[in-house]
């Protein structure tokens, strides 16, 4: 039984979601379109989770970018 039926994200971790974005737009493109120094400054999936998971907004805009992405382009 799919308990969130209409959340597109259910289902998909930070890591994936964080690790398909740098996969397919690179650090550098993420940090442009998410302005925050965990992607400007030696970047690493591990320090970037860590600041995602303590700051919301952050990681609302990451995920707002991966589901446009993913509505626009295929990956």
């Amino acid at each position: 039984m799919n308990e969130q039926p209409n959340n597109p994200l259910h289902g998909i971790t930070l890591k994936a979601l964080l690790t398909e974005l740098v996969d397919s737009l690179g650090w550098e493109e993420l940090a442009r379109r998410v302005n925050i120094n965990c992607f400007k400054s030696n970047p690493s999936i591990k320090s970037s989770l860590t600041f995602l998971r303590r700051t919301p907004w952050a990681r609302a805009e990451v995920e707002a970018v991966y589901l446009e992405l993913k509505s626009n382009v295929e990956f």
